[in-house]
């Protein structure tokens, strides 16, 4: 996993260098601190697929040369067999599938994501991110908080939010839970 956080913020970097962009646009453009910000692409810090999302989008890249270092080539179609997707793990309890890294010019992110239980005690990362975002249940069971209200879903269920809101997530009963998540 750090190997893969360094090449993300190894590719962060560039993508400054080539546009000549100073970290601290960056790192407002993200409502992080610059501290946070070079941390990220020093790959000290954990990454946020949200605040990639954020940075792809302003900059005209596409998520996947961020994540994974590839330009999507097809158009007409991509197909992903089970279990093959392009992964990343940008924490040590997070892994993201995605469903769609090699189709060009698409209008969400699809991925399958896998969060390994937490303590009780932990707290909640809370992120948001322009558009919306629909989540179903796969395995397990998660609490997801969207603002201030709190939900809890089970396999099978799921919900399609404004991502503008403050939302975060976690795992139930102490067991991983994995989740289709779609960014919009």
């Amino acid at each position: 996993m750090d190997e893969q956080i360094k090449q993300i913020g190894e590719r962060l970097r560039g993508l400054r260098d080539v546009l000549d962009i100073g970290a601290e646009e960056v790192a407002q453009l993200c409502g992080i601190t610059l501290e946070h910000y070079l941390q990220m692409e020093s790959g000290e810090s954990e990454l946020s697929v949200a605040n990639l999302q954020k940075i792809a989008k302003h900059y005209g890249v596409s998520l996947d040369v961020l994540m994974f270092g590839e330009e999507p080539k097809m158009s007409s179609y991509f197909l992903t067999r089970k279990g093959q997707g392009m992964s990343v793990e940008r924490r040590k309890a997070y892994n993201y599938e995605s469903l769609a890294s090699g189709f060009r010019g698409r209008k969400a992110d699809p991925f399958i994501v896998t969060v390994e239980p937490k303590p009780a005690d932990t707290p909640k990362e809370m992120n948001s991110h322009s558009g919306q975002e629909f989540n179903m249940v796969l395995e397990g069971t998660m609490e997801l908080t969207i603002g201030s209200k709190t939900l809890t879903l089970h396999e099978g269920d799921s919900v399609y939010f404004d991502a503008t809101q403050p939302h975060g997530m976690r795992t139930l009963n102490e067991h991983p839970v994995r989740f289709l998540a779609i960014i919009f």
